[in-house]
């Protein structure tokens, strides 16, 4: 668990490992999910996610997740718009990094944009001064190399929120 808001039912975010064979019940997510899977295979009846898959179900949205081979997923609940029904399914693994011309050193690929939220991959280029000025917060999760932001290396899995008052990261 990295981060929670509330108690059975609550805004979560957390790092999850299924071990091999593993599965859980049928379920609603009725604040909805979205996922990443960094490494392994995640499977619901909708399809197998392999490393590199990110997917969102929307409040109201139905699944029974689990794992034959294993697999880790990094998944925030709770999160959405109630009104959302947006679901998204990418590869990530088949999709471009697009050149950021206003960002030196940055190369991204857009996962969901709506007002509330811009959910990306981010690359950033080793050495790079990576300046941001979220104007909503921001939050990261690194999935391979690391950077370092105010004196501490955040290396692979590590997960960082900064509030509104960030502005500088290096790698």
């Amino acid at each position: 668990m990295l981060d929670r808001i509330g108690d059975e039912v609550a805004r979560a975010t957390s790092i999850v490992r299924y071990a091999p064979q593993s599965q859980f019940s049928p379920h609603v997510h009725d604040g909805g999910e979205e996922f990443l899977v960094p490494e392994g295979v995640f499977q619901d009846e909708h399809g197998d996610f392999p490393a590199g898959c990110y997917v969102r179900n929307p409040p109201q949205s139905r699944h029974t997740p689990g794992s034959k081979s294993g697999c880790t997923i990094f998944v925030k609940l709770w999160q959405f718009d109630p009104a959302d029904r947006t679901h998204v399914r990418i590869d990530t693994k088949k999709m471009p990094m697009l050149d950021v011309n206003e960002r030196k050193g940055v190369m991204l690929m857009p996962l969901f944009k709506d007002t509330r939220e811009d959910v990306r991959l981010e690359r950033w280029t080793p050495g790079a001064a990576i300046k941001f000025n979220p104007d909503r917060g921001l939050e990261l999760l690194v999935l391979e190399g690391g950077f370092t932001e105010g004196g501490e290396t955040y290396l692979p899995q590590s997960w960082l929120r900064h509030h509104p008052a960030c502005d500088f990261f290096q790698t």
